[in-house]
């Protein structure tokens, strides 16, 4: 490995052509500059200066050297430089429920981010329950999450109204096994959508399963089914309230967050002011 103090003896030598102000320039004694020449010389095998030339010039092997000493002198001045900036270094680990993490919300995280340059947002979008076993294991400083009811250690909790929705051009009543559109294994709603089923002695079937929110809109859009979804996903989509189902009790949307200070709470702080103005607009919707 080629020293870069070694390096930087060698070009300033040949940028000043001469031992005497190359020692000038880096604050050195002239007999440090042709120490570290010589300790170079020694590293590479080859002379690298012809001390006899007026003014002192490179050999064959230091003209070959020189242009590659100075990118490695660059590229450290340039590491120095990054590691001396702190932007993105301190990581706030964010787990959102997949449809709490829209348009506001980036908003919201790219203005809490602004002359906070040291703060990265690592975001991960999913399902509530996954969220919550993660957050509990103590991979997020702060989690979004969906659920029957609050925790106690919830910093805030907002209600989210729920629909059975059907595609906007259904026209007619479904059959008998009704085709439902849910969520993977594991996703909230499903056991919510079955039980419902069952107490209104309906036969069911699953025609189309995903772990993703569009695409279980898309696919009710599409007419593969009904579904049961929170209201707050539903403006700008093709579809509608299926009328013998209609409105189900709302759900939690809880925040949690471990820390109590610092840029952890503040954007708590933040977020919680959103979701709070989101469930009002959601319940507009509803009064609408």
């Amino acid at each position: 490995m080629l020293d870069p103090r070694l390096l930087r003896a060698f070009v300033g030598i040949l940028d000043t052509g001469s031992f005497t102000r190359a020692a000038e320039q880096l604050h050195l004694t002239q007999s440090t500059i042709s120490q570290q020449l010589a300790r170079l010389e020694e590293t590479v095998g080859h002379a690298l200066i012809d001390r006899e030339a007026r003014p002192i010039s490179a050999t064959a092997s230091g003209e070959r050297l020189q242009g590659y000493a100075r990118r490695i002198l660059t590229l450290q001045q340039e590491a120095q430089a990054a590691l001396g900036d702190p932007a993105g270094l301190t990581a706030i680990r964010i787990g959102l429920a997949e449809d709490i993490f829209d348009g506001p919300m980036a908003a919201l995280f790219r203005e809490f981010a602004q002359g906070r340059r040291e703060i990265r947002m690592d975001v991960t979008s999913g399902l509530s329950r996954d969220l919550t076993r993660r957050y509990r294991d103590g991979e997020f400083d702060i989690a979004v999450v969906k659920e029957p009811a609050p925790s106690a250690d919830a910093r805030a909790s907002f209600p989210e109204p729920m629909a059975w929705l059907e595609a906007m051009d259904a026209d007619r009543d479904w059959p008998d096994p009704m085709p439902l559109v849910v969520f993977s294994p594991g996703g909230l709603y499903r056991d919510q959508m079955f039980e419902r089923i069952e107490r209104e002695r309906r036969r069911w079937y699953v025609a189309f399963s995903s772990s993703s929110l569009p695409n279980i809109l898309v696919a009710v859009e599409a007419g593969f089914g009904i579904t049961l979804l929170p209201v707050a996903t539903t403006p700008g989509r093709r579809v509608k309230t299926y009328a013998p189902f209609g409105i189900e009790p709302p759900i939690a949307v809880s925040i949690y967050s471990w820390e109590q200070t610092g840029p952890v709470k503040e954007l708590v702080d933040w977020m919680s002011a959103m979701l709070g103005l989101r469930a009002s607009g959601t319940n507009a919707i509803i009064q609408g």
